[in-house]
């Protein structure tokens, strides 16, 4: 298909900011609390930092956990303005250890390390969120009870690329948002009758 664009944002700020903002709540929640800190720092490093834990509390209030999606900006945008905001020379210099890098900050867990590897430092890696989880789920696959569990499972064509991984999540979301909300929607889809031939092969 081709690079989509699919993450809704105008810069790599954007992204960090939404995909910390996104955690646990609608992404609508987590937009007005994206665009009130826009408005008032527009995402300047500088800013950002500056504001005090009740400000900055103040702002994202409307995405809900917004204590620890305070401390989590303000500890990812200190990670990021250590590094000078290096995207390219932070991953050049440490892929080995990135992605533990990642996890050991304040409110970022798999999802949200997976997210900035493939959207903020442009490398392919598979997001195996909710909406993902529930549609391998249905496709047979066993251990899709933790974001580990179904990771471990899928492997990605080495000719992956970074953009290729973006568009597949945004894929898989967009799918989930209109499948797998409710009970019986996946029966709906065009991937429930591939589901009933595998169900049928094994049978067999």
């Amino acid at each position: 298909m081709g690079p989509s664009g699919w993450w809704p944002a105008e810069t790599k700020r954007d992204i960090i900011v939404g995909a910390i903002l996104v955690q646990n709540t609608a992404w609508q929640n987590a937009d007005v609390g994206l665009q009130h800190l826009k408005n008032r720092t527009q995402l300047d490093p500088d800013a950002v930092l500056a504001l005090t834990s009740d400000e900055l509390i103040d702002l994202i209030r409307a995405s809900g956990f917004y204590r620890n999606k305070a401390k989590a900006i303000h500890a990812v945008f200190q990670w990021f303005n250590d590094r000078n905001w290096d995207y390219d020379g932070i991953w050049r210099e440490n892929q080995a250890t990135l992605r533990k890098q990642l996890l050991a900050l304040p409110g970022v867990g798999n999802e949200t390390a997976d997210v900035f590897i493939v959207y903020i430092f442009d490398q392919p890696a598979f997001i195996a969120d909710t909406y993902t989880r529930r549609l391998f789920t249905h496709l047979g696959y066993n251990r899709t009870d933790t974001y580990q569990h179904l990771q471990s499972q899928v492997t990605l064509p080495a000719d992956f690329t970074a953009e290729m991984a973006q568009d597949f999540h945004g894929l898989l979301d967009n799918f989930g948002k209109q499948y797998l909300q409710h009970d019986g929607d996946f029966e709906k889809s065009f991937l429930a009758t591939e589901l009933l031939k595998n169900q049928q092969a094994q049978k067999g």
